[in-house]
């Protein structure tokens, strides 16, 4: 029998798997990537009796390799926040599922886990930009103010760490930062080390975050405004945080951030105005690549000509939703 644990290298991926590990602390194949790379599932050569835990990636994505592995005969836990499009039912399969705007994965495994290490799922909801349900569930840790946005800019940070075209972008491959922060139960030791990677990430996030206020500003309406970032590694790293900073500053408006690739096509990350939470991820389905939640989504690789007609429906689209 072998153990695979799938998950989104993003904040709320991360996070998830270090609640369920330091609750059942067990050895595992990991298998993850930058935030982008959802399609994880397919990586599991499933046989019968394997157990596999998947994290914050689609199950509408996944649903294939997901059928092939119940089918070998594998055991499956999911658990997500995206689009599922249809939830098989199966014996072998648990789901947890909630694409409610507030709700986040870790949120979710925090659920499953009665609260046992609450600021690691509150660090994931700051990550995820879900700053007032971030606020919510650290009521019951009864925080200062001061540890409340350390908690804040940490999981930004480990959010940060997750955008990329590549792993090479990264200051972390995902399943080594996973491994690196495995041996703090609270957050707030993470912080306190020194000689952690939080400080690695601090420094990047702040270095990257000042180049990108040089962005050029392509849409520029009362509903919507679309950035634009050169093909460069820092503007990868960024492109997903930034968007996440301007939906705070500006609650009222969607945002496009938009990032040149050097094959020629874009990159866009998408923020749905932080006072709806919703139409983003109907919007990027829309655009082949395209994908996510209601208040976030992206298209990975939206063709060079298409620029045009995207922003033209980006602009479009929070005026009538």
């Amino acid at each position: 029998m072998a153990r695979y644990d799938v998950f989104n290298g993003d904040a709320d991926g991360i996070c998830a798997l270090l609640q369920l590990r330091l609750a059942t602390p067990a050895e595992s194949t990991l298998i993850t990537g930058v935030k982008r790379d959802i399609d994880l599932l397919k990586q599991v050569d499933a046989a019968p009796g394997d157990e596999i835990t998947v994290l914050d990636v689609s199950m509408d994505t996944n649903r294939a390799a997901l059928d092939a592995a119940l089918a070998a005969g594998a055991k499956v836990t999911y658990v997500d926040h995206h689009f599922p499009g249809e939830i098989p039912s199966h014996e072998k399969l648990t789901a947890h599922i909630n694409t409610d705007a507030s709700c986040c994965t870790s949120l979710l495994v925090n659920e499953m886990l009665g609260g046992r290490f609450l600021p690691w799922a509150v660090t994931a909801a700051f990550g995820d930009n879900l700053n007032d349900a971030a606020r919510k569930a650290a009521e019951p840790l009864d925080l200062d103010g001061k540890t409340l946005d350390a908690l804040a800019h940490f999981g930004v940070c480990i959010n940060y760490n997750g955008y990329g075209a590549a792993l090479e972008d990264l200051h972390f491959h995902p399943a080594e930062l996973f491994k690196a922060l495995l041996p703090y139960a609270d957050p707030c030791d993470a912080l306190a080390d020194g000689t952690g990677p939080y400080a690695t990430l601090a420094t990047g996030y702040a270095e990257d975050m000042a180049q990108a206020e040089a962005a050029e500003l392509l849409v520029d309406t009362p509903a919507a405004a679309a950035l634009l970032l050169p093909d460069a590694p820092w503007a990868r790293r960024v492109s997903g945080v930034y968007g996440n900073a301007l939906a705070n500053d500006y609650p009222h408006r969607a945002h496009a951030v938009v990032t040149a690739s050097a094959d020629g096509t874009w990159r866009i990350s998408i923020r749905a105005p932080k006072r709806q939470q919703s139409g983003a991820d109907a919007l990027c389905r829309r655009w082949p690549t395209g994908g996510g939640r209601a208040g976030a989504g992206g298209v990975n690789a939206l063709p060079q000509g298409d620029l045009e007609s995207f922003l033209a429906d980006f602009a479009r689209h929070w005026l009538v939703d």
